[in-house]
Order: structure tokens, then C-alpha cells, then sequence
């Protein structure tokens, strides 16, 4: 889909030299023979093969740079003192704002059945124009790039094509002009069409999944911050959405499918998202560490350097070209070095997500240091430093989203913990007083209503201070919590069982059962809570003492029945060795009246 212009170039493709006469034909000889007069320092003729796709220009060519970017080709082409060197084999060159880059080479003829095209794989390329002769002596130029509107290129691509046309008996001579405010140091190559074809089913797959990985990011973004209300998705779904905009740009979708007609934006795109990215990304990693609440002043430090990005992507929008990247790389220094530091920061405070994050963003520092030594020319263009940062954002992005469904996860936890202390006891996991006095209610108007018995016991642990006498502090704090396992383990899935203070236990037993079958449960508890503890000395043992009463008939209503349960247990004397201690009969105070 990417090559509809591909049948209209290649049928007009014709042998660049036929016979003429008169004046334009005796110029175009001319040009050409001063073309052909330059001093030839590379190879002379480039070798495509076609099972050795894609054919780099390597030392094949040579290249001279206009220095102020005045002259035009004509002029290069008539002028033999410039200088010509043999084009580097890694394709970098010296290549400063405001000069030109002008590459000469040679291509071998052949039949014109033969379909090859010159291939810069460099979306975020200003503006490349290819030159030669046509039969009247004229120059043909066509030209691709950011500041060239997609849909008026030769060919439209994500990156420059340029059709390379042969001649079937003698060599055909080009001259290639680059401009670029960054320099270049992208690869030139000769593919065909069909190569070209290939390549990009390949490519597409895996911009599938990096647009998928977006996509699928975003949403999940918002639903999160709609279903759980949580600030951290939407800073996802933003990143989310920015890392797609960016790929867009990086990859030359963008101008070949959004913006067809827009260079301006074409132009612009590649660092204004970028920033935006950065921005996103800052904030989403502080929201995930909960930065506000650890430190002040490093979240000043965040929004800071956030507001900095914003106010980058403006000067960027407004700013010449050639000084975009000495803008840029200085922020893209930055909130790499920050997004470590505070992962690093969160990791050493106990943050249980720190290190999981300061693993996922290693990559992207890695990968975004390669992409800033490609544009200072220290490396050339290349997978590792065009695409890593995306391909590494791919694989941080899924990674900070499971840290995110964690952290939700633990928040959910803790909210139900914090809502839950009014009703359960925080270190024995069992229900307080106040939830046992309803539950107790309940039972009696539900015995009441069936007609039968319940049991509701108290339980006071009477050798705390021996304990720690004995076998230490540590021992005596730690009993009353095998108590409440035991305690656990004794009751049925319909009982309850509840701490009322330090040493004081309840339990609710549903009914229906005899006088006879409530009088064993006292016994087993204290038998149950004598039993060696593990991880205790055998002799630390608990000595409790059970008293209990059958509801509704010995406690018609709930502060009744505990009522006289406390003031049993109260009233036994310290010396006494009995345990289990049942209240009698209810009975309602009688009221005098006076005559």
C-alpha cells in the first residue's frame, strides 16, 4: 500500500541519453562531460546485486559539503575544485546545520526490466533530492523528506524513496543533495521493489505490535482511572497514548498516513511528543512510588522538571531546526538520570515497587543514551539507535502496568484493613466487642424466636504476668494470640469468636444443643488452650477461665447476659483452681410498691 506511485515511475523509466540536435543537446554533452571530467576518488561503478539485498553505497560513491549551502547542482557538477572524498563505509558524515551534503555515484547498466530504488532509512531526513541528466540536458530532481509534503514525493514511504533509472548500455551518473539540521549518518542503499515489498510485510508486523502495545495500554489506562479512580492510570493511559504519537513519528507513519500534507508538523512531531512523552512518563513513575507523600521536595523537584518539558515543547515548536537537538538532549539526559534516581530513592526507603521499576526503566536509559550518541554523530543510524527506544518502552510499559494492578491491589487491601479496624481487633484478626454485642443480640432474638438455646461464653486469660515472669516479655505478648488460634480453631464456621479486651475473650455458639451438651464446652476450650503452643517453651501454657451462660433463658437480652458473665468471672477468687463456671437461672428484679 505504501508503493502506488511505483507503476507510473517505473513506466516512464527510459535510457537517460538519446540522440538530439541543436543547441540543448550540445549543453546537456557538456554538463556531462565536465560531470564525467571530476576526479573519480571512489569505485567506479556500484555492483547491485539482487540476492544481495540491500546493496549499500558504502566507499562507492564520494561526497563533498557545501559549507554555506549556496551552491546548486549545475554549479557543483561545473566546478572541479571542491574536494571530492571517498563516502565512509559506516555512513557518517561531517555534516554540520546550515551546510549540504552532496554524493555523486555510479550505477551499472541494465534492462530496463530491472527496478531499483535509492533507500534512506531515515524518516526524520529534512530533505533529500536525487539529480541527473535527462536527453534534453536538463536537470531531473525529485525529492522526499520532513520539509517536502509526503504526498508530493516520487514515491510516498515512511522514509525517502528515490527511483534509480537505468540505462541499458552505459552507465548512469547521479548526484545526490541531503540536508538535515542534525547531520547525518543514516545508511544509503539500492534495493528493488520487490525487496522493498518484503521488507515492509516484516516491518509491519512489528509496528503492529508496537501500535497493539499502545492501544491496549491506553485503554486499560482508562478504565482504570474510570473503575478505580486512581490518578496512576491516567498518567498511564496519557504515556500510553504519547509512546504511540512518538512511534508514529519515529517510524514516519505519521507523515505517510496522518499528516500527508503537513511538513510543518512532519518536521515538528518527532520532538514535541517526545517531550511529552518524557513528561508523562516522569509523572506516571512518581504517582506509582507515591513520591507526594514520601518526599516534598522531590516531588517539587518532578513537577519542576515536568513543567520544564512543557515549556521545551513550545520553544521546540518555535524554534529553527538546528537547534532543536541542543534543546532536546539535554532534557533526554535528564529524566532518564531523575526516573533512576527516585526508583533507586523509593527502592532503598522500602518501597516495594522501587526495584521492580528501576529494573523495567535500565532499558530505556540504555537505548535512549544510544539514540543521543546518534544524534551527536557518534554512532550512525542504525536499529539499536532508532528503534531501541521504542522497543524498549515496549517492554517497560507492560511491566509498569503489572506494578500498577499491584499496586492497586495492596491499596484495595489496606483500605479494607483501615475500614475494618472499627470491627475486628488488628492483631488477632478477630471481631471487637462492640461487633460481638450486635452478633450476641442477634443470636438471642433469633433463639427466641425458635425456641432454643445458645450459649455465649467469656474467657479470661489469668497467667499473663507469670508468663512473663517465667519465659519473658516476648512469650507474654505472644500468648494471648495462641489463644485467639485456638480459639478459632474450637468454633464452627456459624460461631463467633471475639477479643473484648487484652486478656478477655467471647464466644457465640449458635444452638440449638441441651444443657448437657453446653456444659462440655467450657471444659474443651480450657483443655483446647492447655495444649503445648509451637514455637513456645511446653510449659507455657494458657490457664483460662470459661464462663458461660444459655441465652435467652440466664441472659434475656445482650448487656444482661454480659453483664453477668463479667461480674462472674470478677468475683472468683485468685487462689481458686476451678475453670469453667456456668451462670444460673435469670431472674428479673422484683419492683416494691409502696401503699
Amino acid at each position: 500500500m505504501f508503493f502506488k506511485g511505483f507503476s507510473a515511475h517505473f513506466a516512464s523509466s527510459k535510457a537517460w541519453i538519446r540522440p538530439s540536435a541543436g543547441l540543448l543537446a550540445a549543453f546537456g554533452l557538456a554538463l556531462m562531460l565536465a560531470f564525467l571530467s571530476l576526479p573519480a576518488l571512489s569505485r567506479t561503478v556500484l555492483d547491485l546485486d539482487a540476492d544481495k539485498q540491500p546493496v549499500a553505497l558504502a566507499d562507492w560513491g564520494d561526497y563533498w559539503i557545501d559549507p554555506q549551502s549556496r551552491l546548486a547542482v549545475d554549479q557543483v557538477v561545473s566546478q572541479h575544485d571542491l574536494g571530492w572524498q571517498q563516502t565512509p563505509a559506516r555512513g557518517i558524515y561531517p555534516l554540520l546545520p546550515g551546510q549540504s551534503l552532496w554524493i555523486r555515484f555510479i550505477v551499472p547498466p541494465a534492462p530496463d526490466m530491472e527496478r531499483w530504488l535509492l533507500e534512506i532509512p531515515y524518516p526524520a531526513l529534512d530533505r533529500a533530492s536525487l539529480y541527473t541528466l535527462d536527453s534534453a540536458g536538463q536537470w531531473i530532481e525529485q525529492r522526499a523528506g520532513d520539509l517536502t509534503p509526503v504526498n508530493q514525493w516520487p514515491t510516498p514511504h515512511r522514509h525517502p524513496l528515490l527511483v534509480v533509472n537505468f540505462n541499458a548500455e552505459d552507465p548512469t551518473h547521479y548526484i545526490l543533495r541531503i540536508e538535515n539540521a542534525q547531520g547525518f549518518s543514516a545508511p544509503i542503499r539500492f534495493v528493488s521493489s520487490g525487496h522493498v515489498l518484503r521488507s515492509e510485510q516484516q516491518v509491519s508486523l512489528f509496528l503492529g505490535i508496537y501500535f497493539g502495545l499502545a492501544l491496549l495500554g491506553c485503554t486499560a489506562g482508562l478504565a482504570g482511572a474510570l473503575w478505580l479512580r486512581d490518578r496512576a492510570y491516567l498518567y498511564y493511559a496519557a504515556c500510553s497514548a504519547l509512546i504511540g504519537l512518538t512511534q508514529v513519528a519515529v517510524t514516519g507513519v505519521g507523515g505517510l498516513h496522518l499528516w500527508p500534507g503537513s511538513p510543518v508538523w512532519t518536521d515538528l512531531s518527532l520532538t514535541v511528543l517526545a517531550t511529552w512523552m518524557l513528561v508523562s512518563l516522569l509523572l506516571l513513575n512518581a504517582t506509582i512510588v507515591s513520591l507526594a507523600q514520601r518526599s516534598r521536595m522531590l516531588n517539587l523537584l518532578v513537577w519542576a522538571v515536568a513543567l520544564l518539558g512543557a515549556g521545551l515543547s513550545v520553544a521546540l515548536a518555535v524554534t529553527d531546526s538546528a537547534l532543536r537537538i541542543t534543546l532536546m538532549v539535554p532534557y533526554l539526559v535528564l529524566v532518564p538520570v531523575l526516573l533512576l534516581a527516585i526508583n533507586l530513592w523509593a527502592w532503598r526507603r522500602g518501597d516495594r515497587f522501587g526495584g521492580w521499576l528501576l529494573l523495567s526503566a535500565a532499558p530505556f536509559a540504555l537505548s535512549l543514551s544510544l539514540a543521543i550518541a546518534r544524534y551527536l554523530q557518534w554512532l550512525p543510524l542504525s536499529f539499536a539507535t532508532e528503534q531501541g527506544v521504542l522497543a524498549s518502552m515496549a517492554l517497560q510499559m507492560p511491566a509498569m502496568l503489572v506494578v500498577l494492578v499491584l499496586r492497586s491491589q495492596q491499596r484495595r487491601e489496606n483500605r479494607r484493613r483501615i475500614q475494618g479496624l472499627d470491627r475486628v481487633d488488628p492483631s488477632t484478626g478477630l471481631i471487637n466487642e462492640q461487633v460481638f454485642v450486635e452478633r450476641l443480640a442477634r443470636m438471642i432474638a433469633r433463639s427466641q424466636r425458635l425456641r432454643h438455646q445458645g450459649a455465649v461464653l467469656m474467657i479470661d486469660l489469668v497467667n499473663s504476668e507469670q508468663v512473663r515472669r517465667d519465659f519473658g516479655r516476648r512469650a507474654a505478648e505472644e500468648l494471648p494470640l495462641r489463644v485467639a488460634e485456638r480459639l478459632l480453631s474450637t468454633a464452627r464456621d456459624i460461631d463467633s469468636a471475639a477479643r473484648l479486651s487484652g486478656q478477655r475473650f467471647g464466644m457465640l455458639v449458635e444452638g440449638p444443643f441441651s444443657a448437657e451438651e453446653a456444659a462440655t464446652l467450657g471444659p474443651r476450650i480450657v483443655a483446647r488452650c492447655l495444649m503445648p503452643y509451637k514455637g513456645l517453651p511446653e510449659d507455657c501454657a494458657a490457664q483460662i477461665r470459661v464462663a458461660y451462660a444459655l441465652v435467652p433463658r440466664q441472659g434475656p437480652t445482650a448487656e444482661i447476659a454480659l453483664g453477668r458473665l463479667a461480674q462472674r468471672l470478677t468475683g472468683i477468687p485468685p487462689e481458686s483452681k476451678r475453670a469453667v463456671f456456668m451462670l444460673p437461672d435469670y431472674k428479673a428484679p422484683t419492683v416494691a410498691h409502696s401503699v
